[in-house]
């Protein structure tokens, strides 16, 4: 495990740092952080690249769930598949849950309820992996300074082509779980993120689908211990958006 602080349903714990050891024995001093966790490639990227950097010690992962579905907000993917990326990346988990029909405020104040727990327990950070959307990001700043906290954006103004193919050349894999209908056509939902998916996107569509033209699941890459194992299930439409359910297989039997 990356660190030893293990959420207990929503209630942080204070760990206690003694400052005068650490400054005598000359020890760097790390952040503690949370990562906005969507299960996808972005959020994958921005965990990898947060990880290099010595100064920060990444005490969760934080994701909404939509209660309704039991699946990744937006992203659509089955709460056990999230639980499984968390156990292979060695990080705690920590859900929120919404519903399906949930309003900004009620989602922002959730989120803030649950970070100010984080806070007293000396988390001064989220990261997230964001790279274009000003307005995304200043909503994100805006709500995290009412309760004293910063954002990190380690993908900030990253060109997201070359961020893209950064990730396949690192050996990330990720499956499309989500597509907006009105840019992108049902065959791009349930294929794999590579070379070719890259080369068929549509000139008007961003790379990264920073504009949500797409969501992700990533299954695989140097972040994690081992891979995630599914298999492709049915495709829905839904409010313009097309889902391919992913069925999570057990290694026992695969």
């Amino acid at each position: 495990m990356e660190n030893s602080f293990v959420p207990d349903t929503g209630l942080a714990r204070p760990i206690p740092l003694h400052l005068d050891r650490f400054q005598q024995e000359g020890m760097i001093m790390t952040e503690k952080v949370l990562l906005a966790w969507s299960g996808g490639k972005d959020s994958a990227m921005a965990l990898y690249e947060i990880r290099k950097n010595q100064r920060y010690e990444i005490l969760a992962l934080i994701t909404t769930v939509t209660e309704e579905y039991d699946r990744i907000s937006m992203h659509g993917v089955r709460r056990i598949l999230l639980e499984r990326q968390a156990e292979s990346l060695g990080l705690p988990l920590q859900e929120i849950f919404i519903s399906k029909n949930e309003s900004s405020e009620e989602y922002g104040s959730k989120m803030r309820e649950v970070l100010a727990k984080f806070y007293q327990a000396g988390v001064s950070s989220v990261v997230f992996g964001d790279t274009l959307l000003e307005d995304v990001r200043e909503y994100r700043e805006d709500n995290l300074s009412k309760i004293g906290m910063k954002g990190l954006f380690p993908l900030w103004k990253r060109d997201t082509s070359n961020l893209v193919k950064t990730s396949i050349n690192l050996g990330f894999k990720a499956v499309v779980t989500c597509v907006d209908s009105k840019v992108l056509d049902k065959r791009f939902v349930g294929r794999l993120i590579d070379k070719r998916f890259l080369a068929e996107l549509p000139p008007t569509v961003d790379p990264c689908g920073e504009n949500g033209e797409y969501h992700s699941f990533v299954f695989d890459g140097p972040i994690f211990n081992e891979r995630i194992l599914y298999i492709l299930g049915e495709v829905v439409l839904r409010d313009s958006f097309y889902f391919c359910d992913l069925i999570p297989v057990d290694r026992s039997v695969s």
